[in-house]
């Protein structure tokens, strides 16, 4: 009996079920979504057939790993998982540190410095709930923006339809709602929908607003022809005044004339271009506030007289009435005239910290001038450039820059910040070692007087805690300053009194304690800016609401440019340029390489 060998020149085509089994096993499962028993069978049975192949491949095609062609392609094969390899590396990399290039012109895709402190200063967990399926890619884009600066921000798409509880937990109304959660605290951020995607603005507003427990009162003076706080055509303040309200600021009206003095729960007066003076009780009482450690902001245009020569003076702030011309043609290239001034350079302050060279506008503005007065820090905030004067005759036309009439040349002072130790600090710091005193002590008191009439009298304020060694205090109290000073421990080395110093947390107590006893006055030679005419160009409204917000003494939270919206940069042709660009593009192009590429054939035959 004779056996016939296996003709493995037509078996070894059998190889190629292998892969295409395994193709079709993994299909199956990709479609389905699940490993079926189908899925499954079709890719052991590849895998197998391609097992078997490598079994038997010295018998199909022997010599087959000895040949050239097989070393070159088992190089090629190797090279390329190498390179996906090293492709899979990269990309893991990158997503798990990534980095993020923003090239547009006006970082478009980065988060303003603002939205990122406030993320970054969140110490608890906020989400962002979305209720729109599916996701739109802008607005994820955002949300992962701001998770990148905080761990502690949290994001999620909910489709209403598959979840229904979950958006009646939420009151959900529309299709589109935006809700932030803190906690117990739920609030709607906005409701966004193709035309109008998630605004960073809102977004970042309603996490200050919905994690900040301190809300401030802002009275704005009325009663002497100062702006209005609802839209007026003769230039309201009602933007402006529903910008601080989403800042968590309360807004209402102050009539001085009513009430002798400014109301105690006041954070700040704002005097926003009175016409008329104000009376001088009124003067008097805005004085006694601001000794009493109170802010105030002062707009003030030209041509008026509110009566506050005597409050300004003594903060050495002088006001001329004199109009600010721009010479330098930035203005014009935007529609602006020569007395609107476009201003770029800002003071170091924290209100314009993060300004750099961006523009605002302040249109018949007057500059503010001041003189060096003791125990008072000034300043500038708003500088107009060199090609800018003051102008004393603004009647005369043309506007000319003429010295001998009184004109002034730039660069002009548009706004001032100034700040000072509140006077009744003062006094009560003073008065600080009567407080200290203990009942001990009462057999000391005899050196009081000298303590609050005699400079060395200061000196002995510093030396407070040499109090606290006194057998008379209380043992609680000699506690502490065992734990702050050297004779605290025997083993402590002179080396090591400075760590003995306030911890962080006292430190910013003394700060805000400090902040709370300054009185800060920002005048401005203008009110314009602040107008719904002009308060959502460039700059204006942040330049406002950083005024405000550093008068409310709110150091601690982020001072910084609002979010960036992207900028119109359609172009405009008419009907004849975009025939023209049409031919280029269509004909003129493509028939001059033809006509090139022809041209070099001839000349090559």
């Amino acid at each position: 009996m004779t056996t016939k060998p296996i003709k493995w020149t037509y078996l070894k085509y059998l190889f190629w079920f292998g892969p295409i089994l395994t193709i079709m096993g993994i299909t199956a499962q990709e479609v389905a979504g699940e490993w079926s028993p189908v899925s499954l069978a079709l890719l052991i049975a590849g895998l197998l057939i391609i097992g078997l192949w490598f079994l038997l491949l010295d018998q199909i095609a022997p010599g087959f790993w000895g040949r050239r062609s097989t070393q070159v392609g088992t190089n090629a094969i190797i090279a390329t998982l190498a390179m996906f390899v090293i492709i899979g590396l990269i990309n893991f990399l990158g997503v798990r540190y990534g980095v993020q290039i923003d090239l547009t012109e006006n970082q478009l895709f980065t988060l303003s410095p603002q939205s990122q402190q406030v993320v970054r200063n969140l110490d608890q967990s906020v989400k962002v709930w979305v209720f729109e399926s599916p996701a739109n890619p802008a607005d994820q884009e955002l949300l992962e923006n701001y998770r990148r600066y905080g761990s502690n921000l949290e994001f999620e798409f909910i489709d209403p339809q598959l979840q229904p509880e979950l958006a009646q937990k939420f009151n959900v109304n529309y299709i589109g709602e935006v809700y932030l959660e803190y906690g117990n605290q739920r609030e709607l951020v906005q409701t966004i929908s193709q035309g109008e995607r998630l605004s960073e603005v809102q977004l970042t507003n309603a996490i200050e607003r919905i994690t900040g427990d301190r809300t401030d009162k802002v009275y704005f003076l009325q009663g002497h022809g100062e702006r209005p706080l609802e839209a007026s055509d003769e230039g309201g303040l009602s933007q402006a005044v529903s910008a601080l309200e989403t800042k968590n600021f309360t807004v209402e009206p102050l009539n001085l004339a009513e009430q002798p003095a400014v109301p105690d729960d006041a954070s700040l007066i704002v005097i926003a271009g009175p016409k008329r003076a104000l009376f001088e009780p009124e003067v008097q009482a805005l004085e006694d506030y601001l000794a009493d450690g109170g802010s105030l902001l002062v707009m003030i245009d030209p041509d008026t007289n509110p009566g506050l020569e005597p409050l300004l003076s003594d903060w050495g702030v002088m006001l001329t009435n004199q109009i600010v011309i721009d010479a330098s043609g930035q203005g014009r290239l935007v529609g602006l005239g020569p007395a609107t001034p476009l201003v770029t350079q800002y003071g170091d302050h924290p209100i314009t910290q993060d300004f750099g060279t961006g523009f605002s506008i302040y249109p018949l503005a007057q500059p503010v001038d001041t003189q060096p007065v003791e125990g008072i820090q000034e300043t500038p905030l708003v500088i107009t450039n060199p090609q800018s004067w003051a102008e004393n005759t603004p009647e005369q036309q043309p506007l000319e820059f003429n010295e001998q009439e009184g004109d002034r040349p730039g660069p002009l002072v548009l706004g001032v910040a100034l700040s000072r130790q509140a006077e009744s600090s003062t006094a009560s710091s003073k008065s600080e070692p009567e407080a200290t005193e203990t009942p001990e002590a009462e057999g000391e008191d005899t050196d009081q007087p000298e303590a609050t009439e005699t400079p060395e009298a200061e000196g002995e304020e510093t030396d407070e805690p040499e109090a606290t060694e006194t057998p008379e205090v209380s043992p609680e109290d000699t506690d502490e300053p065992e734990a702050e000073t050297p004779e605290a421990s025997p083993t402590a080395s002179p080396e090591e009194s400075p760590e003995a110093s306030p911890s962080p947390i006292q430190t910013n107590e003394s700060q805000a304690k400090e902040d709370e006893a300054e009185s800060r006055l920002i005048v401005y030679g203008n009110s314009n800016f602040a107008t719904d005419s002009w308060f959502d160009q460039q700059l204006n409204p942040d330049i406002f609401i950083n005024s405000v917000s550093w008068l409310s003494k709110r150091d601690e939270q982020a001072l910084s440019i609002s979010p960036k919206e992207p900028e119109d940069r359609r172009i405009n042709l008419t009907p004849v340029q975009s025939g023209i660009l049409g031919w280029l593009a269509l004909l003129i192009v493509p028939a001059f390489g033809f006509l090139t590429a022809g041209m070099l054939w001839w000349l090559r035959r």
